[in-house]
């Protein structure tokens, strides 16, 4: 892997060994009620970064990389569903015994995130939801990643030349004279091979459209279990210029919470906390406190 700052990145890594010995890598700052920070693709634990930093004092802070992102594990072999990557932190949250906890979402973070929400609702008390869904996608797949899910397309555009990561750095994050180089240098770190870079391709493909595909039914099943938490505390913060998570993905959101606090983000994009992170820790803290007990 690529030189990481530790400026940037000033955490001590744990792993848990997952079945088959793969190590699954994750974060646990602070003390106190558990909030579960979860990324998506093409980002990892890094994303999360000044909300860590932020919170860890208040709170106890639990961010996993998911299997074949950051600084876990990345087998060449390897079934990169979302049931499995489901799997994976239910056994990261039975490991840790957490109760009681709030999950924080991004893009495919959404997505596992509900899905272990709907399977343990009475371990889950609140909800903060960036640009992502846990529910059938309300719009059509941009062109770009179409592109991305031709199977010899992708071996060269993603797992060759890094170029998903390399554009969403481009397009994914509304303010670039936040992404410094190093910043730039953190987010690419764990994709510095062909090898590492295969959850970034196996997470496109993995995108369940049409409904013929085999992750479809599982997304279908987490969207019909949703209801359940419409009286939850939710937070919700939208990059309002993302290119992917258009605004039809938020109004889904509200459709299916009506309660839910909802802040819109109008000069970010998909890379919202990236975009406005001083602005989504002050709405954390006032939201948080306004629900001390979920």
């Amino acid at each position: 892997m690529a030189v990481l700052s530790k400026k940037l990145y000033p955490f001590a890594s744990h792993d848990l060994e997952l079945p088959g010995g793969l190590k699954y890598h994750y974060l646990n700052e602070g003390q106190g009620e558990p909030l579960v920070m979860l990324h998506g693709n093409p980002t990892w634990s890094f994303y999360y970064r000044h909300l860590i930093t932020a919170f860890r004092d208040r709170y106890r802070v639990i961010v996993p990389d998911h299997i074949g992102m950051g600084l876990s594990d990345k087998p060449q072999h390897y079934p990169y569903r979302l049931a499995q990557h489901i799997a994976n932190l239910e056994l990261l949250i039975e490991h840790l015994h957490l109760k009681r906890i709030t999950l924080v979402m991004h893009d495919w973070g959404g997505m596992i995130g509900m899905g272990y929400a709907v399977r343990h609702p009475q371990t889950v008390s609140r909800f903060v939801v960036f640009n992502t869904t846990a529910f059938v996608d309300p719009s059509v797949l941009p062109f770009r990643l179409r592109l991305c899910r031709i199977p010899l397309i992708s071996e060269v555009l993603i797992r060759r030349f890094n170029l998903f990561a390399r554009i969403a750095l481009r397009t994914a994050c509304s303010h670039q004279e936040r992404l410094t180089p190093d910043v730039k240098a953190g987010y690419l770190a764990p994709y510095d091979s062909y090898a590492n870079r295969i959850a970034t391709a196996r997470f496109v493909e993995d995108i369940p459209m049409p409904a013929t595909h085999p992750t479809y039914p599982v997304l279908h099943a987490i969207d019909q279990q949703l209801e359940q938490f419409q009286r939850h505390p939710m937070l919700i913060v939208w990059g309002m210029q993302d290119p992917v998570f258009s605004p039809a993905f938020l109004r889904a959101w509200e459709r299916r919470f009506p309660h839910a606090q909802v802040k819109r983000v109008e000069d970010a994009g998909h890379y919202v906390v990236e975009d406005a992170s001083e602005r989504i820790i002050s709405w954390m803290h006032e939201f948080l406190a306004s629900h001390p007990e979920g």
